[in-house]
């Protein structure tokens, strides 16, 4: 015959409420603990390490294609609070503070209104006189040797659309004129390629779409201490250190704006991607953009 212990009613109802009710409020506190620390983890790797960046402009093709998304290094250049997450003002001016060279992709603030990231490339440093002379680079009285390639062919893609009809455009292609029938079906985008060298012997690829375009000829610009010319590598489609800042293009740039360096593509997108079609987001990639440095 089994015997059996009778407990009060209430007490073993109130033994098993407390147990369930101290471990759920263990749990929340882990989990809140652990939200924290993935925060000022995410913090500290956009702050000061690397950050992620995508490209939504075509003013600095051909290296960077819109839907490319690239790391860039945060620590080439110092820190400032511009370094930070919504530029929280955490850091008094700049430290550790390093001049980029000359040839390199950067990062930074655009001004006037220093709310925007742009991403062009280092031209001219403090002392440098600056001057585009029938499209040709000018740094310090010579010319930058420029030599004509193979044209850039860009397959027409549903984010060039897209960028197109931001500004207020029906045509992918900078001019109709630039756009053909591809091989494949859809159409093409066909620009003239440059090669560039830099007096230190960096070379990159540019784009000059036409002759006698606004800034193709310019004044002759002196960097001043602190300041950095840029220009973008699509150098009839980039608002760059040629015009003043106005919103659009940025003027020559305070070195204290710099956000990081272009480190390497790691992702890139044509844009045809949908959100409730899984099997799109593979086939909108272009993975032979990714790991392509600077």
């Amino acid at each position: 015959m089994t015997s059996t212990i009778e407990q009060p009613e209430g007490a073993a109802v109130h033994g098993k409420s407390a147990d369930a009710g101290g471990k759920s409020a263990s749990e929340w506190r882990e989990y809140g603990t652990f939200l924290l620390k993935l925060a000022l983890f995410v913090f500290i790797l956009r702050s000061f390490i690397v950050s992620p960046f995508n490209i939504p402009s075509e003013s600095m093709q051909p290296r960077l294609l819109i839907g490319d998304y690239l790391l860039v290094a945060k620590w080439p250049y110092g820190y400032s609070k511009y370094s930070l997450p919504f530029s929280l003002p955490l850091i008094p001016g700049r430290i550790f503070a390093s001049e980029p060279k000359r040839g390199d992709v950067v990062v930074f603030k655009a001004p006037p209104s220093l709310k925007d990231d742009y991403i062009k490339r280092v031209i001219g440093l403090p002392g440098d006189v600056i001057q585009m002379r029938a499209g040709v680079l000018e740094i310090n009285g010579i010319a930058v040797k420029k030599e004509r390639i193979a044209d850039l062919v860009i397959p027409v893609t549903d984010n060039m659309k897209e960028a197109a009809s931001l500004e207020g455009t029906q045509f992918p292609c900078w001019r109709p004129d630039f756009e053909e029938p591809a091989k494949n079906g859809g159409t093409q985008c066909r620009y003239p390629r440059y090669r560039e060298t830099l007096p230190e012997g960096k070379s990159y690829e540019i784009l000059d779409l036409d002759d006698a375009l606004p800034g193709d000829d310019t004044e002759a610009f002196v960097v001043g201490e602190g300041m950095l010319f840029l220009m973008g590598d699509n150098r009839d489609r980039s608002a760059d250190s040629r015009f003043p800042a106005d919103g659009k293009a940025i003027g020559i740039v305070p070195q204290e704006y710099l956000v990081g360096r272009a480190l390497v593509t790691v992702f890139s997108t044509d844009g045809s991607s949908r959100w409730i079609l899984p099997w799109t987001w593979f086939s909108a990639a272009r993975p032979e953009r990714i790991g392509q440095g600077f």
